[in-house]
């Protein structure tokens, strides 16, 4: 029997998705849950491998087991072992074609980013930082050259394993909530770093550094060195994976940002 499952999870507690030497990566912390409920090993594959410190509010990966539990029995099971940083939010028998990474037809992350003169200290390590005022209108513009389809290879790790730095964006909004800057993508898949790449580059034109049209010279030239540094993790999360044939819950359900606004970061 496949299953599927959403999991969140707190970035910075951990070494990262992947499965390493030594431990201490989310996948070895899900696994090792999994198979302490199951009391059989349990191998698991993710939509999408993220970095230490990045954050999920929706990941999604799949398993194979032959315990018959309900599902709400696999929550509860699996969330007794996780420590207190990832939780399991459903579970949802799937056909044995799925696949959480290769079944997927896009991925949505935002970037949390705090724009004010000092570092965050209740945000530490869930936001990033600038300290700069930055010009939201200026990167809205930047930004719409990175809609439709194009080699990111200017925005992309060096350790990058992707078979082609080709992708389709079908979505960049960037918005400000009082001190906070949201920035949202929604692609087809993306490159190690990518979202990061994407966001100091912005930045760079946010503070006035570089101009709306350097990041469409950037793009068409898809050299990396000619982008930005990439941003830390700090503020970076998997909010959601889209499959056309599955019908998974939401990471909206759980979207922070009306949190933050009632904790005074108005929408502007």
């Amino acid at each position: 029997m496949r299953l599927a499952l959403g999991l969140e999870y707190d970035g910075s507690c951990f070494r990262g998705w992947q499965q390493q030497p030594g431990g201490g990566t989310v996948q070895d912390a899900l696994q090792e849950a999994l198979s302490q409920f199951a009391v059989a090993p349990i191998k698991v594959i993710c939509a999408g491998r993220t970095d230490a410190g990045v954050h999920a509010l929706g990941q999604i990966v799949h398993f194979d087991t032959d315990l018959q539990r309900l599902p709400h029995a696999w929550i509860r099971g699996a969330n007794t072992f996780l420590p207190p940083a990832v939780a399991v939010r459903w579970v949802q028998a799937v056909s044995d074609n799925f696949h959480a990474r290769a079944s997927a037809c896009a991925r949505h992350y935002r970037y949390v980013l705090i724009n004010r003169a000092y570092r965050p200290g209740v945000w530490h390590r869930r936001i990033g930082w600038y300290h700069h005022r930055l010009d939201v209108a200026a990167m809205r513009t930047a930004a719409a050259c990175l809609l439709g389809e194009h080699d990111f290879s200017a925005f992309r790790a060096a350790e990058c394993q992707a078979v082609s730095p080709v992708k389709t964006m079908h979505r960049v909004d960037i918005r400000r909530l009082g001190e906070l800057i949201v920035f949202d993508f929604e692609a087809s898949a993306f490159l190690h770093h990518m979202v990061r790449n994407l966001v100091g580059s912005l930045v760079c034109i946010g503070q006035g550094k570089k101009s709306p049209d350097w990041l469409t010279e950037v793009l068409l030239h898809g050299d990396r060195r000619q982008a930005a540094a990439t941003f830390p993790p700090d503020g970076l999360y998997l909010m959601e994976v889209k499959y056309a044939d599955w019908d998974f819950p939401s990471a909206d359900e759980i979207d922070f940002l009306p949190a933050l606004t009632a904790l005074g970061f108005p929408e502007q």
